[in-house]
Order: C-alpha cells, then structure tokens, then sequence
C-alpha cells in the first residue's frame, strides 16, 4: 500500500481537508480575496477549489464503503451554505451558478480520486 494511503497518512488527509473547508470559506466570505490565488473566472475558481477538496476528502475517507456519497452531500451542502451566506454580505453576491460549478468540481474530484485509487497498487 502507498504510503500517501496508510491510516496515518489518512489522519494527514484529515487534517489538510479541515483546513481547506476553512480556507475556502475565508476566500468565499472575504470581502476582497487576494488576487494572486484568482484564476480570472468565478466559475473555475469554484469548479478548483472543490475539486481538491473533494479529492482530499476522497484520501481522508478511504476506504470506506459509503464514504463517496457522504462526500459529494457534504460538499454540496457546504457549497450551498457558502452561498446563502454570500447572499447575506453586502460586498458579496449568491448565484445558483456557483453551485454548479461546485458540482463540476466535485465530479472532477471523484474522477481523480478514482484513478489515483485505481492506481494504489
């Protein structure tokens, strides 16, 4: 087994899938994000972010028999939730479209995660 796929790797995984739900959070409710981490597009700036952390969520839960559809609700929830609380900051805006990229990244992530697991042999 890989050494990136080991239990304590996993808690690791853990660890830096915590710090990114915080990360995003801070760059989605911020009222100016820092320019050198924009990519030019909202949309891929969405469809990017939750395409690692869907990848790294992949790793933490490993190998779990029912830990893809807990992923992808739990995503999707923290997508939506980011959303209805932009709609509530005066300097932020919600869209229905962000989600959408949210889910784009999320099959991205699963995609990845899937071949990289494919692979672990």
């Amino acid at each position: 087994m890989p050494v990136w796929l080991r239990p304590s790797a996993r808690r690791l995984w853990a660890a830096l899938l915590v710090l990114l739900l915080f990360a995003v959070a801070w760059f989605a409710f911020t009222p100016a994000p820092p320019r050198a981490i924009d990519t030019g597009w909202d949309k891929a700036n969405h469809a990017l972010a939750f395409t690692a952390l869907t990848l790294v969520a992949e790793l933490a839960a490993w190998p779990q028999p029912r830990h893809r559809l807990h992923v992808t609700a739990g995503l999707l929830a923290f997508g939506v939730c980011i959303e209805l609380v932009q709609a509530q900051l005066p300097t932020r805006t919600a869209e229905a479209a962000d989600v959408l990229a949210d889910l784009v990244g999320i099959g991205s992530g699963l995609l990845l995660a899937a071949a990289l697991l494919a692979r672990r042999g």
